[in-house]
């Protein structure tokens, strides 16, 4: 049996990172994973996505070149197997490094489904593993609710899954998606700017998890975009690639090539369920050092329902191997910021100006639009806003909520803002270079002030 200081299973963006800082303080690591390194994000989610992503911006641009005094003569024309093929380049290179990384620090890697027998061991492939303490690591899976017809036609391809629709043999000329949250309307802004006729039906708002402001500005965008969005959408059934939904008490059917069901996720549990872990919500239940109900036994990343997001994963990992060498690490899931791919992008970090009242502050508000921006113009990117949400008594930054073409490049200068309980005032005094987009995020701190410079006044 191998014996070791620490024992992870999954290797995602925080089973990984795990490891490697586990290695890099003297820790005897393993890092069991039975599929590709890197999970669901570097194979299945953020890169793929991204890379996508920009192919379509790279089409939309050409598109509009002539507003930039650039005439493109002959057909504009998308090479769907080449986009798919730089797509899989670049998962494959990034999925190199990190197994490479792991390899350099000294992580000993075990390729293999792992069952977690007890808190200090594992079987992968008919051999016992035993370690102090052990890191659950073992991410999520698409939801998939037991509405009439699902499973049906998820087996027959009329509809899939996010993982699946990254492996789509062609662009679908008219695809309905189920679900309005983040991944579902990235989907759906990528195959709008594909030239896709989409249809978004979601059951309560589409991105409501935004700040109203944000989140109304973002539908109206969308829809000028072509995006057909109905709130308020129960799905009764699916027969194929057709979906019925009852809206406002009535009943309608929408039909597409193909439909992609964005419902959530839930979290992995096979691997542990031999483990008397206490869950919460269908994950496992941590404190705040990211300890489980089992001393010794930690979970991280998706796993643990916190904050589905990749760099809360890797930031977990680091936390928790702390703590288990002696440290007394937590985390403020208050300042985690997440990001939205769409176009233009959305990116929040903090509170929400509705949460921010519920909580009994008195806020003060301050907006400024990227179309009074020079660099946003100048870029032809006008699109977008920054609103930062303060406390009105001593001027403490609490949210920052941004839409812009670079928003999630943006949103770190608002994190660090609120790691450091930056207030507006500095914010507003901090000199930002002209002509850049992050120039904005000073202005709307002086109009939190009420000294706007670059915006006209409301009468």
């Amino acid at each position: 049996m191998s014996r070791y200081k620490i024992a992870i299973v999954g290797g995602g963006p925080g089973g990984y990172v795990a490891a490697i800082r586990a290695a890099q303080l003297g820790a005897k690591t393993v890092l069991i994973e039975a599929g590709e390194l890197g999970g669901v994000c570097l194979n299945e989610g953020c890169i793929p996505t991204k890379t996508l992503l920009k192919s379509a911006r790279v089409y939309q641009d050409i598109l509009g070149s002539e507003k930039f005094g650039v005439q493109v003569e002959g057909k504009v024309s998308i090479d769907w197997a080449a986009m798919q093929k730089r797509k899989d380049g670049v998962v494959k290179q990034l999925n190199s490094g990190v197994k490479g990384l792991l390899q350099q620090n000294g992580v000993e890697v075990v390729r293999g489904w792992g069952d977690v027998l007890d808190p200090h061991t594992v079987m992968v492939n008919g051999e016992k593993i035993s370690a102090e303490h052990l890191i659950i690591a073992t991410g999520s899976s698409p939801a998939v609710l037991p509405i009439p017809g699902l499973q049906e036609a998820l087996h027959s391809g009329a509809a899939v899954t996010s993982t699946g629709a990254l492996k789509l043999k062609k662009i679908p000329e008219r695809l309905v998606v189920v679900g309005g949250g983040v991944v579902g309307m990235e989907f759906a802004a990528l195959f709008n700017a594909l030239g896709s006729q989409v249809t978004v039906l979601e059951k309560f708002t589409v991105l409501g998890s935004l700040d109203a402001d944000l989140q109304r500005y973002m539908e109206r965008l969308l829809q000028k975009k072509g995006v057909e969005i109905h709130n308020g959408a129960d799905i009764q059934r699916f027969d194929g690639s057709r979906v019925t939904a009852e809206i406002k008490g009535e009943s309608r059917v929408f039909e597409g090539d193909l439909v992609l069901v964005s419902l959530g996720r839930r979290p992995n549990l096979n691997a542990v369920s031999k483990l008397p872990l206490e869950l919460e919500r269908g994950a496992i239940r941590t404190d705040d050092r990211l300890e489980t109900s089992i001393p010794g036994v930690y979970a991280i990343g998706d796993v643990n329902g916190r904050q589905m997001l990749a760099h809360a994963a890797s930031a977990e990992g680091l936390v928790a191997v702390e703590n288990i060498l002696g440290g007394s690490a937590v985390i403020d899931y208050a300042r985690v910021p997440a990001c939205i791919y769409t176009f233009p992008e959305v990116a929040m970090v903090g509170l929400t100006e509705q949460e921010a009242i519920r909580r009994g502050h008195e806020v003060i508000v301050g907006s400024f639009p990227l179309a009074a921006n020079g660099r946003a113009l100048a870029e032809g990117e006008p699109e977008g806003l920054i609103k930062i949400v303060a406390d009105g008594k001593y001027g403490e930054v609490l949210g920052v909520h941004i839409v812009a073409a670079h928003a999630t490049d943006l949103i770190s200068e608002a994190v660090l803002a609120l790691e450091l309980e930056a207030t507006v005032h500095e914010l507003a005094r901090a000199i930002h270079p002209h002509p850049t987009f992050s120039e904005a995020v000073m202005e709307a701190a002086h109009a939190a002030l009420g000294q706007a410079i670059h915006v006209f006044k409301k009468k």
